[in-house]
């Protein structure tokens, strides 16, 4: 009788309020990036007005992902034993608080401080949205809902050159932070009307919650401690990914506007449209990154060959960036890493699908947080060496070299840690 109803929840009309929740995972995710990428967009601007010099540029960011590091596990715990619902909403209270303190600062020390804020509540996004999709989607469709809500960032990075030169002439550097800051509050109204658990929400159908737990592993009661989690070469792979490869979309992030400005001569006004050309693609390939695994799973491949086989091709797309620093030509330049910053999108959609492919759902976002405290340390290691380098070389040949070659690694290791995937049995 359950396959019966099974098979008429994959046929017949499902329902869609799950891609409902996708698009607030999205929209608090596009907030969030928003709040993130303003300050490494103003940073040419706040370089002047401020003073510092690429040294001390890298420890405010540094600030951030300490801070960043530091939060993500304890949010990953907080989720997993309070749920998304309220997560989410400490979270997003946080963050749109602490971007608007932005607005308070007037030297290193207090944007370093300001950033740290902003680092401690930003850490809660990823764990919540990776956990929400976990509860919201069968495994054929999470690497796609992945794909989409993470879009989010990169549309995030796309709204803020195209609203902040307006804000900073109209009202200040300052205000821009004031404005984008008081973006979250807007979301959590929505959030706080419309999130509960599929299995308590009163907004689906039997034949949606039937064919969400269509192919999902069995309910797990008690809380999955991190030792355990760490006693499995798979959360390893998880977290050695998140290492080795976030580290370059932090570098896009915080760096990418300082380097058209050093390279180029682009000041705030002329940045805009470059950035939005890159993280457009990087929509593109976010999006594309986890449909084209949920494709080939569709088709009858393994989990193993459609997780793997799309991220060795985003890996493959990103090695031209090694060239970048030598291009005299601006869009060329814009155009390798654009593509570059889209394979990561796409490869980061697959990556974190892992974790809900991998381990059960009650371990999702303390997994998730501990991956994402790997990638900021590690993205808190190359922005102090990105500093150093251009601080006493003022060349980016050897950053962009690394940025190339480091995701065909961390499959290497992925793949090393995890030759076959499958869902453990905790």
């Amino acid at each position: 009788m359950q396959d019966a109803t099974i098979a008429q929840a994959t046929t017949g009309p499902v329902g869609r309020f799950r891609w409902t929740i996708c698009g607030l995972i999205f929209a608090a995710t596009t907030v969030n990036y928003v709040d993130r990428a303003i300050f490494g967009l103003l940073a040419p601007t706040l370089r002047q007005v401020i003073g510092w010099n690429d040294l001390e540029y890298s420890f405010i960011v540094v600030a951030f992902q300490g801070a960043y590091a530091i939060a993500l596990p304890a949010f990953g715990w907080f989720i997993d034993r309070y749920g998304t619902k309220i997560g989410y909403t400490v979270s997003i209270v946080g963050w749109s608080l602490a971007a608007m303190g932005h607005a308070l600062a007037t030297g290193v020390w207090s944007f370093g401080i300001a950033r740290g804020l902003l680092g401690l509540s930003e850490a809660g996004n990823f764990p919540c949205a990776i956990k929400s999709i976990a509860e919201w989607f069968p495994t054929k469709e999470r690497a796609f809902a992945t794909g989409i809500f993470n879009s989010g960032a990169n549309i995030g990075a796309v709204v803020a050159p195209a609203i902040v030169p307006f804000l900073v002439e109209h009202f200040q550097w300052y205000g821009a932070f004031l404005a984008t800051g008081a973006l979250g509050f807007g979301w959590l109204v929505f959030w706080i009307i419309y999130y509960d658990p599929p299995e308590t929400s009163k907004r689906v159908g039997k034949v949606e919650l039937t064919y969400i737990q269509s192919d999902q592993e069995a309910s797990v009661s008690e809380k999955i401690p991190w030792r355990v989690l760490l006693a499995h070469r798979e959360a390893w792979a998880f977290v050695v990914g998140k290492f080795l490869t976030d580290p370059i979309w932090w570098f896009y992030l915080y760096w990418l506007p300082l380097f058209l400005n050093s390279r180029y001569g682009l000041d705030l006004t002329s940045l805009g449209l470059p950035i939005i050309v890159v993280y457009t693609l990087t929509s593109i390939g976010s999006i594309g990154g986890g449909w084209l695994s949920s494709w080939f799973i569709g088709r009858g491949w393994t989990l193993n060959r459609s997780r793997k086989l799309t991220m060795l091709g985003c890996a493959v797309l990103v090695v031209p960036i090694i060239s970048a620093a030598s291009i005299s030509n601006l869009w060329v330049a814009v155009l390798i890493i654009g593509l570059a910053a889209a394979a990561h999108q796409g490869w980061s959609a697959n990556l974190f699908t892992i974790t809900s492919d991998l381990f059960p759902k009650k371990a999702v976002g303390s997994l998730v947080g501990l991956g994402g405290m790997a990638g900021a340390a590690g993205g808190m290691l190359f922005t102090a060496s990105t500093g150093f380098i251009l601080e006493f070389t003022g060349s980016y040949v050897s950053i962009f070299l690394i940025a190339g070659s480091v995701y065909l690694l961390a499959l290497l290791a992925i793949h090393l840690l995890v030759p076959r995937m499958k869902m453990l049995q905790l």
